[in-house]
């Protein structure tokens, strides 16, 4: 093996110091998730050194979304991701939805993520291979729209793709969830041509569809 993508996340960046996030913020994870991504990119770096193997670190922001028509979805039995969870309030398959602090210093004071689809993901992967098959170098790349969303700005995209209210209850903010994180896109454009295709009404539509025609995961 000489080549190897690897699914990284923005959550190795912890809470950044600016926003948008470009890949030469510094590497500070602040729970196991993210350290455990850190650690795989550092392996990967001594691995480029050590024996030859050239690789391409894809720092995912928030993924999500589904195949368009609904046939294909991820599997929600066990999730702590916000998008999930809204379609599990939606379809009453879980008590309403805590939204964690309303007091950011954000438009609707509360937190701000970068919601990416799962389709463009893909993309990127296949961008990715392509740059290492090119001879690309080792290197690592933000995975996001650019464009920040709200909690409540989540929650209304939800309503307007399901016509259904989102059952939620407003509650203070977590230990360690930033304000913000937003990705800054622009190696991915220029290394890999990449560019994200959907917004955030495309991924809630998708995953609205998904969830609504599986109320019970993939069980059904």
């Amino acid at each position: 093996m000489d080549r190897l993508i690897f699914s990284s996340s923005a959550a190795v960046y912890g809470t950044p110091e600016l926003i948008p996030v470009t890949e030469e913020a510094a590497v500070r994870p602040e729970n196991p998730y993210g350290e455990s991504k850190a650690l795989v990119e550092r392996m990967l770096a001594w691995m480029g050194q050590t024996a030859g193997v050239r690789s391409v670190s894809l720092r995912y922001f928030n993924a999500a979304g589904a195949w368009p028509d609904g046939s294909l979805g991820e599997d929600w039995t066990v999730t702590t991701n916000l998008v999930p969870l809204v379609m599990k309030a939606l379809l009453g398959r879980r008590p309403p939805l805590q939204v964690f602090g309303t007091d950011y210093p954000t438009p609707d004071g509360t937190a701000i993520r970068d919601y990416v689809h799962v389709l463009d993901l893909a993309e990127a992967h296949l961008a990715a291979l392509e740059h290492l098959e090119a001879g690309g170098g080792t290197t690592a790349v933000n995975l996001g729209t650019g464009v920040g969303s709200s909690v409540l700005e989540v929650l209304a995209a939800a309503e307007a793709a399901s016509g259904h209210p989102v059952p939620h209850q407003l509650a203070g903010r977590r230990p360690g969830d930033p304000v913000a994180l937003v990705a800054d896109n622009h190696r991915a454009a220029e290394l890999l041509g990449w560019s994200p295709r959907h917004g955030l009404a495309d991924i809630l539509a998708s995953t609205w569809a998904w969830h609504s025609a599986h109320p019970d995961d993939h069980g059904d």
